[in-house]
């Protein structure tokens, strides 16, 4: 092999191992930023599809509705503590914070934390949905599955008009 042509060799698989290199550097820092959405049945008993569970101390987003009743608030402090519910099991939630304006308990809501224990979430957000007549279509899926069509599709219907 000639010189010149090593040398173009040389220059060529430089600039692949540097493009390959940052390509790996970013992808690896975006995965540490992949929040995966579950519902607490799939916490609990895993994915329908794949069955992988989330692992202790992965940051997730979870939604469902806040269980009449489990609303603890730590009078000194900001810290609330509530338990989320779709169809099955229930998780805990604990979240530091102002909460939204828009929470209460029967609400739809999406929390985003870090799993500490299989049913035990800290959040570091809190969101509620905004309009009754929206709802994430797995939620309310999972709703009509386990309560049926009643008090879901009342609701529904009462505030369309």
């Amino acid at each position: 092999m000639n010189p010149r042509r090593k040398k173009r060799l040389t220059i060529v698989s430089s600039v692949l191992l540097g493009v390959g290199a940052v390509a790996g550097l970013t992808l690896y820092a975006l995965s540490q930023n992949i929040d995966l959405f579950y519902t607490p049945s799939e916490i609990v008993n895993g994915k329908n599809d794949t069955g992988v569970k989330p692992s202790i101390g992965q940051r997730i987003r979870v939604g469902g509705l806040v269980v009449p009743g489990t609303v603890n608030r730590d009078e000194e402090s900001l810290h609330v503590e509530f338990s989320l519910i779709d169809q099955g099991p229930m998780i805990t939630v604990e979240y530091e914070g102002i909460l939204p304006d828009l929470f209460r308990e029967g609400q739809g809501i999406v929390a985003q934390g870090i799993l500490t224990e299989s049913t035990r979430l800290v959040a570091s957000e809190v969101l509620a949905k905004h309009d009754e007549n929206y709802m994430p279509k797995e939620i309310a899926d999972a709703i009509e599955q386990n309560h049926g069509a009643g008090k879901y599709n009342k609701a529904k219907t009462e505030s369309t008009y």
